[in-house]
């Protein structure tokens, strides 16, 4: 009971503000106060026996020199001997990344910043790889960030913002192998360019969208033009396609009654001649033509005033002989 004293007595020295937190709790375990980051942790005082938290890692040394990692549960320790040098914690923690300036491709000076999510994965090389592994990590996400962004030009760090986490975490885990911390993913949070840059980029998107509203206009507009080409093309298509029906069917009437009027008159003249192969045939047809002969000279008193007549017009027999 009095070695256990005297070393808390001795813990109380050495961690001041560890004493002033257990003089406010009465309890035998010294006050370890978690940051809300994975920086190292205040190290709890050694009574001989230890419980140690579920993902927390606890690096123990032996006189000065490492001993091993205390994984969670009940742990005995040697006072004096053992001492409890380092505490991680092993959970994935996010990590704000201070805003910094850079310098793309195309000289725009911008003022970018993101989140980090990192966790221990080896508290020995968490421990003994790295003085600070909050302050290294952060520095090495800024100096990363600032050189990918120097790779690419505005527009196209817009446009690849997912392929930019990606290889900053590459980068990230490629170099921070050795400290036993691991970049789970990294995600920029916001981009904020100069106020002249802006004003151009919201100017370029009020052209684009000026530009869009044309070319939709446009478009309209060659499609209504199209479509009345379209509709008089048609139009023409088929009035030219009911002329055409219209002159075929005139001509298969024309054919028709011409056919019908040859006909007419062949029946007509077998009719006469079977006429005038009978006896009285010849006297008939002059008959006719008589009748015929005299219309004529009626007609022409009747369409004008002067008439041209053969010397023996009342010879009606002579014309038809």
């Amino acid at each position: 009971r009095r070695m256990a004293m005297l070393l808390r007595a001795a813990a109380m020295r050495r961690f001041p503000a560890a004493a002033a937190a257990t003089a406010l709790r009465p309890t035998r375990t010294g006050v370890r106060f978690v940051s809300s980051h994975f920086a190292r942790l205040d190290t709890p005082w050694n009574p001989g026996v230890v419980i140690v938290p579920q993902q927390m890692a606890w690096v123990v040394e032996r006189f000065g020199r490492f001993d091993k990692v205390l994984e969670p549960g009940l742990r005995l320790l040697i006072p004096l001997v053992h001492r409890v040098r380092y505490v991680f914690s092993l959970k994935e923690e996010a990590i704000s990344v201070p805003s910094q300036s850079a310098i793309t491709k195309d000289n725009v000076l911008i003022s970018i910043d993101g989140v980090l999510y990192v966790k221990v994965t080896d508290a020995y090389k968490a421990a003994y790889g790295v003085e600070d592994p909050h302050y290294a990590v952060t520095q090495l996400a800024q100096t990363t960030m600032r050189s990918e962004i120097g790779k690419l030009t505005l527009d196209k760090m817009f446009e690849e913002r997912e392929n930019l986490n990606g290889h900053i975490v590459e980068s990230i885990n490629s170099a921070a192998s050795d400290w036993g911390i691991s970049c789970m993913r990294y995600e920029i949070r916001d981009i904020t360019p100069p106020r002249a840059v802006r004003a151009a980029m919201e100017m370029q998107a009020e052209a684009e969208r000026r530009k869009r509203a044309l070319i939709l206009d446009s478009e309209g507009e060659k499609e209504a033009e199209v479509n009345i080409a379209n509709g008089k093309k048609l139009a023409r298509v088929l009035a030219s396609e009911a002329l055409m029906q219209e002159k075929i069917n005139i001509g298969l009437g024309d054919a028709a009654a011409l056919e019908a009027h040859a006909n007419a008159s062949a029946n007509a003249t077998r009719l006469m001649a079977a006429a005038l192969a009978t006896n009285d045939g010849q006297s008939a047809s002059a008959l006719r033509l008589a009748e015929q002969y005299v219309a004529a000279f009626d007609k022409m008193a009747h369409s004008g005033n002067t008439v041209v007549v053969p010397a023996n017009v009342s010879d009606v027999g002579s014309m038809v002989a």
